[in-house]
């Protein structure tokens, strides 16, 4: 623990803040002893310029390397504003006793909401009937008609809680809920929710080869980077959908696209891209198959304060308690 009374007073230091108001959790920080400062950048040399005294690193989007992590020997923790945390060198902190923490939860039942809507948009054609709903196009019909919900099978790959709300959202409106989760424990208690939920646990390749609308929601590691490729498209059914609102490495894009024109998929649902925004060249613009938003599946009104204040509150737990509320990692040091 930290004696947050001491004089200096330990510094946290906000990278980007570009979407959002972090009133909130400077406020917090203030409170509990801190100087904080706020940066407005993601340049990695401006930020160590910036932040080189700091023991709180609280980023938006930016990329914390391990460059800046060996620039800043008095942090203690990377606190992040996302439940993802591939953008953080975990090695590194790890190695150099700095704890990262996210915001699980903050949002599950918001990202889950999303990405139902995304899909049912994406199932009933909705870019192209909104388009043709005009005087000059009142009768036009897409390639292909939507499907029969009842008759079609949802596939859901990662059964965490986001995956899970969202099985418990849509499935009156499936005929058939399966799932893959190479993550989850098969335990009497996990075994007793699935069932539960109405979704029949089963392969990577059942699942991929099995459902007409599939919803990616894994984290990025290098294991999952890529992994829906040109190959795993090839597998999966004849004009099926697929949703994704977790991260957009995920995807090889260029693969979806080609899977998009040649018709083995009739439509994409996406929250999230590689590289955001995208370039104006990027394969997911423009397609009246692709329902695409800006990486907005988390938000609401309750999040927007959620998110700043969770945040904000693992640093001051940590500093009071000696560990943070949601750590996704143990540092060597404090081991």
């Amino acid at each position: 623990m930290t004696d947050l009374t001491s004089d200096p007073r330990p510094v946290a230091v906000y990278t980007d803040v570009d979407d959002t108001d972090p009133a909130i959790g400077i406020a917090l920080l203030e409170a509990a002893g801190f100087e904080v400062r706020v940066l407005g950048t993601r340049d990695t040399a401006e930020i160590i310029a910036g932040a080189q005294d700091a023991s709180v690193l609280l980023p938006g989007y930016a990329t914390v390397t391990r460059e800046m992590i060996e620039a800043m020997p008095q942090l203690r923790i990377v606190a992040l504003m996302s439940m993802g945390f591939d953008y953080v060198d975990l090695e590194a902190a790890t190695e150099h006793g700095v704890w990262v923490t996210n915001v699980p939860g903050a949002a599950t039942e918001e990202v889950a909401t999303h990405a139902l809507t995304l899909l049912l948009a994406s199932c009933r054609q909705l870019a192209f009937y909104r388009a043709s709903a005009n005087p000059a196009h009142w009768n036009d019909r897409a390639a292909t008609p939507p499907p029969r919900m009842s008759e079609t099978t949802l596939g859901i790959i990662g059964l965490g809680k986001i995956g899970r709300e969202l099985i418990r959202l849509a499935r009156p409106l499936f005929g058939d809920v399966i799932g893959y989760d190479p993550m989850l424990p098969d335990t009497p208690e996990i075994r007793a929710d699935l069932d539960a939920l109405g979704v029949r646990r089963t392969s990577l390749e059942e699942v991929r080869s099995s459902a007409n609308v599939l919803s990616l929601h894994l984290p990025l590691t290098p294991e999952t980077e890529h992994m829906v490729d040109a190959a795993f498209l090839a597998a999966m059914p004849a004009g099926s959908v697929l949703v994704n609102v977790s991260r957009g490495a995920l995807i090889d894009h260029h693969a979806l696209a080609a899977a998009l024109d040649s018709g083995q998929l009739s439509g994409a649902a996406l929250d999230v891209l590689e590289a955001e925004p995208p370039a104006a060249d990027h394969p997911m613009l423009g397609r009246d198959d692709v329902v695409l938003t800006p990486h907005i599946a988390y938000f609401s009104a309750r999040t927007e304060i959620e998110y700043v204040r969770i945040q904000a509150q693992n640093a001051v737990t940590l500093f009071t308690s000696g560990a943070p509320d949601s750590p996704v990692n143990r540092p060597v040091a404090t081991a």
